[in-house]
């Protein structure tokens, strides 16, 4: 994990860029897509939707107050955005358009104004990041 700086357009140009942003995000498929089959089960997105970190405190929801069911029920529900024609798998295609959305979102959220962040190695923000920092030196 590192501190970084960014804002909405420094999201919003690594989305722009589609060949930078498609390579980064179908590597994550890839790494993702452990039967190597081109597409994504439940299974195999389930801990990349945990990680989300949807339920944290910070968010307004407290995770031990939910029941097993209600946490499969919410899971599920995100699978399902990516599963835009509701097959039951995600392809790669799917993959691609919702996580431009999920970008799409989160830099209409950060807005214009620099944030500090604490971002993960390897994730789309650092990599965004990152892109922003080559293109100025």
């Amino acid at each position: 994990m590192s501190v970084e700086i960014l804002d909405g357009k420094t999201i919003e140009s690594f989305v722009e860029d589609e060949g930078a942003f498609n390579s980064s995000v179908d590597g994550r498929f890839a790494a993702l897509d452990t039967n190597h089959d081109g597409l994504l089960s439940y299974s195999e997105m389930a801990k990349e939707l945990m990680s989300l970190r949807v339920l944290e405190k910070h968010f307004g929801v407290d995770e031990s107050a939910m029941s097993h069911d209600e946490l499969v029920e919410l899971y599920r529900g995100l699978f399902a955005k990516f599963d835009r024609d509701g097959n039951g798998t995600v392809d790669l295609e799917e993959f691609r358009a919702e996580m431009k959305e999920v970008m799409l979102a989160v830099a209409n959220g950060l807005g214009f104004l620099p944030v500090q962040m604490v971002v993960e190695e390897g994730s789309f923000l650092k990599v965004a990041v990152d892109r922003e920092l080559a293109k100025a030196a």
